[in-house]
């Protein structure tokens, strides 16, 4: 039997930022903060990618304003972190019983899992898509 890869956690990914006003929203973070529109995997709905240099550190999902929560805070959708480790975190995820989603990114070679922490807020864990060995993505319920 193979030995397990632990979970490590290489580095904060991007911040996910849900609203009814995609470009408004990209003009703030490329006018006012600086970050410069990048590419963006072909996702079925709207948004944008801005980046630091190389690196894709705010995406922006357009949704109407009663999907895309409360103004403030509400509207920050999910934390992503880049990580290696993936059978050990769905070993981890099963057996503590969480409601999980596993994605896959459209032409990247990346696979998401998704689960919600205790308060409620999405966290995402994006390895490389050649630790991915357990079939299919889909949403997994205890």
């Amino acid at each position: 039997m193979s030995q397990a890869i632990p979970v490590e956690i290489a580095r904060l990914d991007h911040v996910n930022i849900q609203t009814p006003v995609v470009e408004e929203t990209c003009a703030f973070f490329e006018g006012i903060i600086g970050l410069k529109r990048g590419f963006r995997p072909d996702f079925p709905f709207p948004g944008a990618w801005l980046y630091v240099g190389d690196k894709a550190v705010v995406h922006v999902i357009g949704l109407s304003d009663d999907k895309a929560g409360a103004a403030g805070s509400g509207r920050v959708n999910h934390v992503g972190f880049i990580a290696v480790g993936y059978a050990t975190l769905l070993e981890r995820v099963r057996k503590a019983g969480i409601t999980h989603e596993v994605r896959d990114v459209p032409g990247v070679g990346q696979r998401q899992v998704f689960m919600k922490d205790p308060n409620g807020v999405s966290v995402e864990l994006a390895f490389d898509a050649s630790e991915a060995t357990d079939g299919p993505a889909g949403v997994y319920q205890p």
